[in-house]
């Protein structure tokens, strides 16, 4: 067997990207023939040296990821930009391009959503058949997933514990998706806000979003994960969905890789930005769960109910959601800062992390426009306005693509 990696010696990320008209921005349901033009013949995943790519749900997304867990972040984010790059110019081809952010912000799922066809089919139509897919929180949309490390249990109760403390916080950092069905929705994280419910039939399977406290595989298994399984199983006789993956909650444990992987991330604009979050995120999770501001017994025992709460605050509001009680800011050692809006308490964390080794030079500027201008949905609706046309948001959107082409961050202002 192969041995583990202990906490924190390596991530791996993986970025979302929709495949749209280069023109229209409509979505192009095309990232079969993207991954055929790469690979000669229609393949799940293509490898291409310490970079990978792999098919999602909807065909017209494309999934770039580091090929395993990379031991630094330092010029990752170069890496995924060339890979942009690099697709963007076979995109040119069927006259597409790639699109950020974590939704799509005039598509009808119901009309435009087509699924993945080829291998791996059985399993997305078995979703599409129990929750219907063609719909948003599963048609539409697009996140960053941050996998962290665990070699065993002991481990794996202080990460599971820190990552749990964090989640809810997270949208006030990484919150794009203010803009759904061609207006503005009123949650500046739409991705998370129709995500939570997406699977509402069977309720097990995303939980509260903020999974249960739990220290070892066997009670995870016996507290999330075999209960997903048994009401699973009158609509899914076969099993087809009887695996750890299924389980839709803002962060999950991927014991058949020794990992935990964060879900609640949007996808930003550009990938020096979506490195430099899942850095500082990185961050602070490891402050935790190494104990260095509070045992990590007392982050397992912070109240769910209120990390919940937390969460749906962020949901809406993102940074401007007021922070939460002292308690919390005592085990992130935070409990001297005057922050009064989680923003304001994400620039305390960013300070503190970017004046370290902890997070590479490269990555410090990114942190300080989100600190500086706001969260990226709150800079896409200073150039929006508050009552937007869908004919004001084509330029915004293509300034967005143009972001993403250019590897630089959306401006607030023009």
């Amino acid at each position: 067997m192969t041995s583990r990696l202990g906490l924190f010696e390596a991530i791996g990320i993986e970025l979302e990207y929709m495949i749209v008209d280069a023109e229209s921005l409509a979505v192009r349901p095309i990232a079969d023939r993207l991954l055929e033009a790469e690979a000669g013949a229609i393949v799940c995943d293509v490898e291409r040296g310490t970079m990978g790519w792999s098919n999602e749900l909807a065909l017209h997304l494309i999934e770039l990821k580091t090929n395993g867990p990379v031991g630094t972040l330092g010029g990752l984010a170069g890496q995924f930009q060339d890979e942009v790059a690099y697709i963007n110019a076979r995109l040119e081809s069927w006259g597409a391009r790639l699109l950020p952010t974590g939704t799509h912000p005039w598509m009808a799922p119901g009309t435009e959503f087509r699924m993945w066809p080829h291998e791996f089919h059985e399993v997305y139509a078995t979703f599409d058949r129990l929750f219907d897919c063609a719909r948003h929180g599963w048609a539409n949309l697009q996140s960053v997933h941050v996998n962290l490390p665990f070699s065993d249990d002991a481990e794996f109760a202080r990460l599971h514990s820190a990552i749990r403390l964090v989640l809810p916080i997270i949208p006030a950092l990484a919150a794009s998706t203010p803009i759904a069905d061609g207006t503005v929705s009123g949650s500046l994280d739409t991705r998370l806000a129709v995500y939570q419910s997406n699977a509402a039939r069977i309720p097990s399977i995303t939980g509260a979003v903020i999974p249960e406290p739990v220290e070892s595989e066997a009670e995870y298994t016996e507290r999330i994960l075999e209960p997903i399984y048994r009401d699973l199983a009158p609509l899914d006789p076969e099993g087809i969905l009887r695996d750890e993956w299924v389980n839709a909650r803002g962060a999950i444990a991927r014991f058949d890789r020794g990992t935990v992987e964060i879900r609640v991330i949007d996808m930003q604009e550009c990938p020096q930005a979506d490195v430099a979050i899942a850095a500082l995120v990185s961050a602070v999770v490891e402050t935790l769960a190494t104990e260095e501001t509070s045992r990590w017994t007392e982050q397992r025992d912070y109240p769910g109910a209120a990390l919940r709460a937390l969460l749906e605050s962020t949901i809406h509001q993102a940074d401007t959601a007021p922070v939460p009680d002292g308690d919390y800011l005592t085990l992130l050692g935070c409990v001297d800062t005057e922050s009064r809006t989680v923003g304001e308490l994400w620039r305390v964390l960013a300070e503190r992390y970017c004046t370290s080794d902890t997070i590479p030079a490269e990555l410090h500027e990114p942190l300080r426009v989100i600190g500086r201008d706001g969260c990226l949905a709150r800079r896409m609706l200073a150039r929006l306005g508050s009552t937007p046309s869908r004919d004001s948001m084509v330029p915004l959107y293509r300034e967005l693509a143009a972001c993403l082409s250019e590897g630089r961050q959306l401006r607030p202002h023009a």
